[in-house]
């Protein structure tokens, strides 16, 4: 399995994870973004990452070295894809960015490049067809934080092929990872199940039933969760939940899916979690 250059599209928090995760385990790395200062962005965040990996110490998940950022490029440019072996897309939840973006990527990118849809619900079926070889594209749904989260949930979507699969599986156990696999539906396994918590827990505190802080305390010391679903609604982005639920609900025509509207208010008002400074909780 020889892997040359890596693309990894979309600089935001999951974008950078992942670039810096793959850059630590010896590969190259293009990251690729439509703004100069998401890029700026992410190289801070991933040189500030890097430092934090390092002071806690070589872990199995990450290495730790400091050879990383010589294997990272920053870039505006689509031509920087032309020679790339995988690509994995990171953009926001929204079908018609995705759909332009395959376009593009169809036409630029070789015959042999192999495609990680880093998707949060959106179904991987549908963006294999806007390729040429629907057989050489999976859904890798990595946690948050990419790396220290052991965790990949790999979506086989219609067209996927078992060679691809066991491709995939191979170069995830290249940068200590272990795979689920998973057939093709909106939201999987991981999304379907947390934004539901995440959306209900929204409801607790919108009736007045408690606060943030007690809901998250319930499920981290009466279920043992490292993270209550707030902090966790934070921590991903209150604008990517809603984005992610309104994808569940339009799929599946499900009442159980409608967005609480307190996080829709939370969106309109720039309360997004952790990236405003704001949301549920409050961050510095």
């Amino acid at each position: 399995m020889i892997v040359n250059k890596i693309a990894v599209i979309g600089a935001g928090t999951m974008g950078s994870q992942v670039a810096l995760t793959l850059a630590m385990h010896g590969y190259t790395v293009v990251l690729k973004d439509i703004s100069g200062a998401v890029l700026e962005a992410a190289a801070r965040r991933i040189k500030t990452d890097a430092r934090m990996l390092k002071m806690l110490g070589k872990s199995a998940l990450t290495p730790v070295n400091d050879h990383y950022a010589d294997r990272i490029t920053y870039t505006l440019e689509e031509s920087l894809l032309e020679e790339a072996d995988l690509v994995i897309e990171n953009i926001p939840e929204h079908w018609e960015l995705k759909k332009q973006l395959y376009q593009r990527l169809a036409a630029i990118c070789p015959a042999h490049t192999r495609y990680a849809v880093n998707t949060s619900c959106i179904a991987i079926t549908g963006i294999a067809a806007l390729l040429p070889d629907p057989g050489r594209v999976a859904g890798w749904h990595f946690m948050n934080p990419v790396y220290s989260k052991e965790l990949v949930e790999v979506v086989r979507g219609l067209h996927t092929t078992d060679e691809h699969i066991q491709w995939t599986l191979s170069f995830l156990q290249s940068i200590h990872k272990r795979a689920v696999v998973v057939e093709d539906a909106p939201g999987f396994v991981a999304n379907r199940l947390s934004h539901l918590l995440m959306n209900e827990a929204a409801f607790l505190v919108q009736e007045k039933v408690a606060s943030p802080k007690d809901v998250d305390l319930i499920f981290r010391k009466g279920y043992g969760h490292a993270m209550g679903p707030l902090e966790t609604a934070d921590l991903i982005g209150l604008d990517t939940v809603v984005n992610s639920l309104n994808i569940l609900y339009d799929s599946f025509q499900d009442p159980k899916f409608r967005c609480c509207p307190l996080l829709h208010k939370m969106v309109q008002g720039g309360l997004l979690g952790r990236k405003s400074g704001k949301g549920f909780f409050v961050y510095d």
